[in-house]
């Protein structure tokens, strides 16, 4: 969790649009050179604060303004379809889609002459790839939890929807198993400047989508929301999904909510020509929300992203201004007890571990006992099902007759298995939150002792973790067809399939298919418990390396408080009264430019 993530809550550096290389921007721009002029004085300021990192994010905010460029992130639960929704919007398939959590990082569709895209990997340069490898990039399942360390990913699309500057951002899913993807939507936010909400019917709007919907409310007013997937449910069904939605939604919003939009985005995708109403009126009012209101949308960003950085400058400044003014011996006290603070949560947490072993080995014994009652409760309706279909096969010879039968018995276990392995992840999951509500609620109480103890430098830490974290590590579990017993290379089976008259031949098989059915249903279903102890396992690792490195992020914070007050007593008087002058000059110039941004947001 390094600091200057952390600074004004903002993007991590790996899924930040404004964490590029700085562009070269005239100063009088396509759509107002004065719009940009704030930007460009922040830009200034941070290169002589020495702050590059805000530099270069006054820098892109500049060149996106003046291009007349805004967002409209493409937001809401996981497997709503999104991508497929931004895919139908643009007449093609181009974003990775599927019924898996697929988006591991914000995708930014902009408009360009011609479809080309590229990436920019850490702090390296921008590169251009080919369509086909945005899903290396992408998606969860080439960049599980963005191992790859994207920084950007644009894709650049002629659509008419895109000319006049629209930009659309496919966003990670929220409640996604995979929690960096949640955690990579949330930090996007504060870059939104409009935003379509896909929901479902089934299941219907969910807690954190509301949780997501009202944060993202309370920056911006144009919200278009969207049931996706509607050919998937009766009509009184998706008119019962909206109604609820509506309701749950103005209810927390407090405002009336407009249409929602009920659309198939993989039926427009595949059958463009015959787009229905529901679309029809979607993109009706994208093209409305782009010709009516994108020039304000513009200028509302603008003033929320000068107002965001001139505070970000702030915090610097005024730290620089504290570390001066303070008595040395004061920062050493404080120091002393911000280590203390450090010392005490790293013991904590220490003795904490062992009662987490507690709590992961209570789990584990739960995995094993869901595990037999599974089994019980499923073998005789799952052999049942198998006499039912095999009953109704053809009867043909022995060796082919086998390869049907292995195969229902396949079929058949993974019906009844990969159910369960959904609602056991749910329980897992939800048992999981409640042991890791102890681990952030002590990295919390640390942080906000931390923060009582004072100093502009606590302002750039976070102000909490989330409590209840979900898993960290995701699913490696995949269906195991036994294949090498289903199918036995042994020639004598062969011959003895073949030869054995019919009754025979296909008695023997029925009684090797449900002794399969039920090797199947053992395998798997021990399969889905290793799979869950692994993620327990590695999700726990995971959170107890975060809380350290916030621990340590924390003690880094401290010496270098430390630091800059022994490097003040050291200036002399004179240097430090003309540096407290020239950083007071810049601290009223920020809070200057910070009020002009309230009269354009």
């Amino acid at each position: 969790m390094a600091l200057d993530q952390q600074r004004g809550a903002t993007l991590p550096l790996a899924f930040s649009p404004q964490a590029q290389p700085a562009p070269s921007v005239s100063r009088s721009g396509q759509v107002d050179g004065t719009e940009a002029d704030g930007f460009f004085r922040i830009a200034d300021l941070a290169n002589e604060c020495k702050e590059e990192r805000i530099k270069e994010q006054a820098l892109s905010a500049a060149e996106r303004i003046t291009q007349g460029r805004f967002y409209v992130a493409c937001v809401g639960q996981v497997k709503r379809g999104k991508s497929t929704l931004l895919n139908a919007l643009m007449g093609e398939s181009l974003l990775p889609s599927g019924v898996t959590p697929v988006t591991a990082v914000p995708t930014i569709l902009r408009f360009g002459g011609r479809h080309r895209a590229r990436v920019r990997l850490g702090s390296d340069e921008w590169r251009d790839i080919g369509i086909a490898e945005l899903e290396q990039y992408a998606s969860e399942a080439a960049n599980p939890e963005n191992r790859k360390g994207v920084a950007a990913l644009e894709v650049f699309v002629p659509s008419p929807l895109l000319e006049q500057g629209m930009c659309f951002v496919d966003t990670p899913g929220i409640g996604s198993v995979f929690s960096g993807n949640t955690a990579a939507t949330h930090a996007f936010l504060p870059h939104v400047d409009a935003a379509m909400v896909v929901i479902g019917a089934d299941p219907p709007i969910a807690g954190e989508e509301l949780a997501l919907v009202e944060n993202v409310a309370k920056q911006i007013p144009d919200i278009l929301f969207v049931l996706n997937k509607a050919d998937r449910a009766s009509g009184d069904e998706r008119e019962a999904a909206a109604a609820f939605a509506r309701q749950v939604l103005q209810n927390r919003l407090r405002r009336p909510l407009g249409t929602i939009f009920e659309v198939s985005a993989l039926q427009q995708l595949v059958e463009p020509t015959g787009s229905k109403g529901g679309w029809l009126e979607l993109v009706a009012a994208l093209q409305r929300l782009n010709q009516d209101s994108g020039r304000q949308i513009v200028r509302a960003s603008a003033g929320r992203t000068l107002k965001r950085l001139s505070n970000q400058l702030g915090v610097v400044v005024n730290e620089e201004r504290e570390a001066m003014t303070r008595p040395f011996e004061q920062s050493e006290t404080r120091i002393r007890k911000l280590r203390e603070v450090v010392f005490q949560a790293e013991q904590s947490l220490h003795d904490l571990s062992f009662l987490f072993s507690g709590e992961q080995q209570r789990l584990s014994q739960a995995f094993g006992d869901n595990r037999s009652q599974f089994l019980r409760a499923v073998g005789a309706a799952a052999h049942n099902q198998l006499n039912s279909i095999r009953s109704r096969l053809p009867r043909t010879r022995g060796p082919r007759y086998r390869r049907v039968v292995m195969k229902v018995a396949q079929d058949v276990a993974r019906k009844h298995t990969l159910p369960w392995l959904e609602s056991e992840q749910q329980k897992a999951e939800n048992a999981y939150r409640e042991i890791t509500k102890r681990f952030t609620q002590l990295a919390n109480g640390f942080l906000a002792t931390a923060k009582n103890i004072g100093g502009p430098e606590m302002a750039l830490l976070p102000s909490e973790l989330e409590l209840g974290q979900a898993f960290r590590a995701r699913s490696e579990f995949r269906f195991h067809e036994c294949t090498e017993l289903a199918n036995p290379a042994s020639p004598a089976r062969y011959v003895a399939d073949l030869i054995l008259g019919t009754v025979l031949a296909h008695s023997r098989i029925a009684a090797d298919a449900h002794e399969f059915l039920d090797r199947l249903l053992e395998t798997n279903s021990e399969r889905v418990r290793n799979d869950l102890e692994h993620r327990v396992s590695e999700s726990r690792r995971r959170l107890e390396s975060e809380v350290r490195a916030l621990l340590r992020e924390l003690g880094a914070v401290s010496e270098r408080a430390l630091a800059r007050a022994r490097t003040a007593q050291q200036s002399g008087t004179a240097a430090v009264a003309s540096s407290l002058k020239r950083l007071a000059e810049i601290a009223a110039e920020l809070e200057a430019l910070s009020s002009i941004s309230d009269g354009r947001s």
